[in-house]
């Protein structure tokens, strides 16, 4: 009895068990199908991902479409799933995901094995993530590490994987994913890890790429490259074992001794200013998102060469200008204990950037003599041969405890203690790796360098101060300067428009103005030449070729200052001008840019064609947003389009641009801008020079590139004894155009048909018979020639008119 009691309660408690079992089995499924659909109302649709478009970058472009610029917040460049090598699919296959290609984006047995870690761990230790769920987490939830994260995340893989196929979902994951040094997807990759594009990559590159995912940080090729081949050869390993390559393939790979270098952008430093101009453009136009996730891809009309020329012109040419104002002196002065920490600083950074023959770089004294002057320059020694530096001069290297001095100041010596840290260029590297240098300096002064098309307004060259690094004032379109004497050639060509001649004669005589200020005190000013005499009857070709400040004040008050200032704006001088005789002498400050605007309407035979510096911008699918060619937008321009080039006008006549043209030309052949003759081709220009010798100007043009230089100080003060344009501004401009001219033909100035040529005496403008050895063949505009002969004439008695008896000479 007692016997069968007990079965009973056996099975009873057996019944119990079962029901209790199935109660906890539907009680979870239940539990699991409701927190199914709960959680499923919540999430994210899987459809957006088939438009996928994440956070692109934006890049420059040269005129030859070299990039020369990026701006983004994630350094991502899309790339199909065609152009990635098969071999770099498999290698991330094997090492983030073995189950792949098999799985319906949920890994049970992955899950179960992080859940005991985790368990164990007493937290989310490991995820057990399949690549469909790495990619629901980035693109669609947050990076929380959750319980209910990892459900929504497996409910979301399993979705996307019907939806989308294996390669889409590939191709999602390798764009997105983060490999380090900022650098989101394997195209960025290849370029900061190999200096390649991700289709040339080899299998040992791949394994290196994929062994990242884990911790971009730790296996960082840059930082430890042994975890980072060790990690390589953990993902050779599992490609061997899933069968994608063969063990022979995998030690062939491991033996390649993959060379890590960044794809760097050598021409940032050289594009700055022009970039930054391009950078606020953008930012003003698209917004900051747009700018920096977008992916727009602009075209410029920047030409690299003559960039670099140009800015290698400035800074050698405002070296050069500092030299002449002496040496200031070494940039500090170490202890021998300080030695060590300086040179092993320095060392580090020639190890990212090898030095090369012209950098300019610091230096460590450490010996001298009579003849040279020993430095450190990191782990490299060098020298400095003491005749080489004869712009310091006198010139000795003193005991560490010694005064340091420089010889900027007259009647002072250049002293340099051991220890001092002075600048040199390297000028060669010896076989043995030791140095020849040369003593530099950093300049004071800043220049610009502008250069443009006079046909289209385009700007090939702009450089807008010594280095941006040190100041992003970018002064080729900010800096409002007095043009001095460069305003000149503006006052003359609307002369020309008034009924002067190149032939008209002024008179250089002595002017006197009475002036009464605010308070009713009176003065007079009394315009002067540079070399402050006066030269008498004076034909208006030499007057703008030897930059005659008297005769232009005379030209400029018998035309009218009015009409002088509205010409200017006609030609593209918007800075509204003072409207008194100082005009002459350049009294407005105005932009380097404004100046070029207006001498290009010269160059171009009377067109204005506004500056533009953009020629195309494109969005991230390759439709033109903006463009200069109205051809680019045949079928009209839909809201988000735009045309952004002005329209070229003409606003002079062609005769007065090639009369002006071919008076500048004088400046070049017997004035002021003697130094252009070195370009060895027909070129027109002028300097300018403020009174007080603070802005120095050199605006030059050959038919088919116009270019501006400028020298100054920030903070306005005198450049110099003899600093005037054609000493302080026109090297730059010379240096810059013996480059550039290469890119183009000799050519003259074109004639207009209409130009007729006498010959006549320079004395008095009139006619001379054409074979007169004194004969000088001056071009005229119709009906403007002279019609006397000068020896039927007496010499003209000196009455101070402004033109003297032009209307009988004509």
């Amino acid at each position: 009895m007692k016997y069968s009691l007990k079965n009973v309660t056996l099975r009873q408690g057996l019944t119990f068990l079962l029901i209790a079992l199935v109660a906890s089995v539907l009680l979870g499924t239940v539990s699991l199908v409701g927190a199914y659909y709960y959680v499923s109302s919540t999430l994210p649709r899987v459809e957006t991902l088939s438009d996928y478009r994440p956070p692109l970058i934006t890049r420059i472009y040269s005129d030859d479409g070299t990039i020369i610029a990026e701006y983004s917040r994630e350094r991502r460049v899309l790339v199909d799933i065609e152009q990635m090598p098969r071999q770099l699919l498999q290698a991330f296959v094997a090492a983030e995901d073995a189950g792949f290609f098999k799985h319906q984006g949920i890994d049970f047995q992955s899950i179960v094995r992080a859940a005991f870690k985790n368990v164990k761990a007493g937290g989310i230790a490991q995820g057990g993530s399949t690549i469909t769920q790495q990619v629901a987490k980035k693109l669609l939830l947050t990076s929380e590490r959750t319980f209910t994260r990892k459900f929504k995340e497996a409910i979301l893989a399993w979705r996307m994987e019907k939806h989308l196929t294996k390669e889409e979902i590939l191709y999602l994951y390798l764009n997105q994913i983060y490999l380090g040094h900022r650098a989101y997807g394997v195209e960025a990759a290849a370029e900061n890890y190999f200096d390649k594009n991700v289709e040339e990559l080899t299998l040992a590159e791949c394994a290196i790429l994929a062994g990242l995912p884990q911790a971009p940080s730790r296996y960082s090729p840059y930082r430890h490259y042994e975890r980072a081949v060790e990690r390589q050869r953990y993902v050779l390993g599992r490609m061997v074992k899933e069968g994608y390559i063969s063990r022979q393939e995998a030690e062939q790979a491991e033996k390649e001794k993959v060379r890590i270098r960044p794809r760097l952008n050598t021409h940032l430093e050289e594009t700055a200013y022009f970039n930054e101009q391009v950078r606020r453009y953008l930012e003003e136009r698209f917004g900051t998102d747009v700018l920096y996730t977008g992916g727009l891809q602009v075209q410029t009309s920047l030409n690299l060469k003559m960039q670099q020329a140009a800015r290698e012109a400035v800074r050698e040419n405002l070296r050069n200008h500092d030299k002449r104002q002496g040496y200031r002196g070494p940039e500090q002065l170490l202890a021998p204990q300080q030695w060590a920490d300086f040179l092993d600083e320095l060392q580090q950074d020639l190890e990212i950037e090898a030095p090369q023959v012209g950098s300019i770089l610091p230096a460590l004294v450490i010996d001298g003599n009579k003849e040279e002057i020993r430095c450190f320059v990191g782990e490299l020694e060098g020298s400095i041969p003491i005749d080489t530096a004869k712009w310091a001069h006198p010139l000795q290297v003193v005991a560490t405890d010694e005064q340091a001095s420089g010889n900027k100041h007259h009647g002072t010596a250049t002293r340099l203690p051991i220890g001092s840290v002075i600048k040199v260029k390297i000028h060669q590297i010896d076989a043995d790796e030791s140095l020849q240098l040369r003593l530099e300096q950093d300049p004071l002064a800043q220049g610009v360098l502008i250069a443009m098309s006079p046909s289209d307004g385009q700007i090939k060259a702009m450089v807008g101060g010594y280095d941006f690094a040190n100041s992003q004032f970018n002064r080729a379109i900010q800096a409002m300067r007095l043009p001095g004497s460069a305003i000149k050639p503006i006052i003359y060509a609307a002369a020309l428009d008034k009924g002067y001649s190149p032939a008209s004669i002024i008179l250089d005589t002595p002017l006197i103005y009475e002036e009464k200020d605010d308070e009713g005190k009176q003065s007079a000013w009394k315009p002067k030449n540079y070399e402050e005499k006066f030269y008498g009857p004076t034909t208006f070709r030499q007057a703008l070729a030897h930059s005659r400040n008297v005769v232009t004040v005379k030209i400029l008050e018998d035309i009218g200052v009015g009409y002088v200032a509205n010409y200017a704006r006609k030609l593209g001088i918007e800075t509204p001008l003072n409207r008194d005789l100082t005009l002459a002498l350049g009294s407005t400050a105005v932009t380097p840019l404004e100046m070029l605007t207006a001498y290009s309407v010269f160059a171009s035979g009377g067109i204005l064609a506004p500056p533009t510096y953009i020629t195309r911008i494109l969005d991230r699918d390759g439709r033109i947003l903006e463009s200069i060619d109205p051809a680019d937008f045949p079928d009209g321009m839909a809201d988000d389009q735009r045309l952004i080039r002005r329209p070229p006008r003409r606003v002079i006549s062609p005769e007065t641009a090639y009369l002006i043209t071919n008076v500048m030309e004088s400046v070049v052949q017997e004035g002021t801008g003697w130094r252009a003759r070195a370009i060895g081709r027909p070129s027109a220009g002028k300097t300018g020079t403020t009174n007080d010798l603070k802005d120095a100007w050199y605006i030059g043009y050959i038919p088919q590139l116009a270019a501006v230089s400028w020298t100054g100080y920030d903070q306005e003060r005198p450049l110099g004894k003899s600093e005037t344009g054609s000493r302080a501004a026109a090297p730059a401009w010379v240096s810059f155009m013996q480059a550039a001219v290469q890119q183009y033909p000799v050519e003259n100035f074109p004639v207009p048909d209409s130009i007729e040529f006498y010959p006549i005496e320079t004395k008095s403008g009139l006619l001379l018979e054409e074979d007169n050895e004194q004969a000088y063949f001056e071009a005229f505009a119709p009906g403007t020639a002279p019609t006397r002969y000068a020896h039927d004439e007496q010499q003209p008695k000196a009455r101070d008119f402004f033109r003297l008896d032009l209307e009988e000479t004509l």
